[in-house]
């Protein structure tokens, strides 16, 4: 099976995805230069991966590295709206770390906008957000991220590290994915 044939239609080249990742590590650079705090880069497993590793090759800044598993999705395309934390994040010098959770995509905002929250309780000394794509249409609550790569419409993405049932991660871009495929 060749997975391309699914894709309706590429969103987001290799070219342009480097691009962006270039663009938002020379911000994070320039914002965490000297502030004083360790910066913990917390990716959220899975589909951050492939961002985050690409994201944190070109810092130059010192950072540290850590992954949650966070879930707001059943077996459907459709947000439940109820957030999960199935890979939590155990650290003891929390109050001394600057955390940026690295996400793949934004759509309602419901889960970000929790686990910012969760973290500052658990005494995370700063709490911001860095996401490669961003859906503001589908936008659920009032949330808005702190790094965006791209702005995209309401299609289903996958690619670059974005799935469909565990599928289709290991594009090196952005496609949309055909209807057909999952079912709309």
């Amino acid at each position: 099976m060749n997975i391309n044939y699914d894709i309706e239609k590429v969103l987001v080249t290799e070219e342009k995805l480097a691009e962006t990742v270039k663009r938002i590590a020379s911000e994070i650079d320039r914002d965490y230069a000297k502030t004083g705090h360790k910066l913990l880069l917390l990716g959220i497993l899975k589909g951050s991966v492939v961002f985050m590793g690409d994201l944190m090759k070109c810092l130059s800044i010192p950072v540290e590295i850590d992954f949650m598993k966070v879930s707001s999705y059943g077996r459907s395309t459709i947000s439940s709206g109820t957030v999960n934390i199935i890979l939590d994040l155990h650290r003891k010098d929390l109050s001394d770390l600057d955390i940026l959770v690295i996400e793949d995509i934004i759509d309602s905002g419901r889960t970000l906008s929790y686990l910012c929250e969760y973290l500052k309780l658990k005494g995370a000394h700063s709490v911001k957000t860095c996401t490669l794509l961003d859906k503001p249409s589908r936008r659920e609550v009032t949330f808005t991220p702190d790094y965006v790569g791209l702005e995209i419409p309401d299609e289903f993405v996958v690619g670059y590290g974005l799935d469909y049932a565990e599928q289709y991660r290991t594009l090196p871009y952005v496609g949309i994915l055909k209807p057909g495929v999952y079912g709309k």
